[in-house]
């Protein structure tokens, strides 16, 4: 594991509240669009990739979903996010872990990412995450990262842009793209975040 970047984002969830870091949403309503067209059974396996304290969780647990898998390079920010939980956070699968090191102990049938993949810039960290992701996935893959119109950077770290061109292109050996959306994301300091959102299905050969 990167203990540099580890202990960047073990910092930032630290000394920040959700009211102070710029990709908090009070509802992800892309990302549960994404998951809801996928026709996914409730007993479908779904991890979130870099949860942090999303609510994504929450809202997949009131709607009935049983095997949810919430990954992050930040042990504090999965705290958190069981300590709003509560009694319902034993329910999920917490998993602390970086992206890069990560080795699936079981399979997905839907995979979501919101603002990870950006973070990897190199073609090795792509390639690296996207050879996990492909055996690990055997349904669908949901990935929002910024745009080419979005920020350079993220809590003080460099990101990767895309296009819908772009982002298709580095998944097209695994996955084929159903559809792209851009959105504004406002942070909770009133600033725009120009967000693109893909969904992928597994090939099926």
């Amino acid at each position: 594991m990167d203990k540099k970047l580890k202990n960047h984002w073990e910092q930032v969830y630290q000394t920040k509240g959700p009211a102070q870091v710029s990709w908090t949403q009070e509802k992800p309503v892309s990302s549960l669009g994404f998951i809801h067209s996928f026709n996914l059974e409730k007993e479908a396996s779904i991890i979130d990739v870099g949860g942090g304290d999303s609510k994504l969780v929450d809202y997949l647990l009131n709607e009935g979903f049983e095997h949810i898998t919430v990954l992050d390079i930040s042990a504090t920010a999965l705290e958190k996010a069981r300590q709003r939980l509560g009694e319902k956070a034993h329910k999920v699968n917490w998993v602390v872990s970086d992206i890069m090191d990560y080795q699936p102990d079981r399979q997905f049938d839907a995979w979501h990412d919101r603002a990870t993949f950006h973070f990897l810039t190199s073609k090795e960290q792509v390639e690296q995450y996207l050879e996990t992701a492909r055996k690990a996935v055997t349904g669908y893959l949901a990935i929002g990262t910024f745009s080419d119109q979005g920020p350079d950077k993220c809590s003080g770290l460099p990101v990767k842009q895309y296009s819908e061109e772009s982002l298709a292109s580095e998944l097209h050996n695994g996955f084929d793209k159903i559809r792209c959306i851009t959105e504004d994301h406002i942070t909770p300091f009133n600033s725009k975040q120009h967000f693109l959102f893909c969904s992928f299905r597994k090939h099926s050969n």
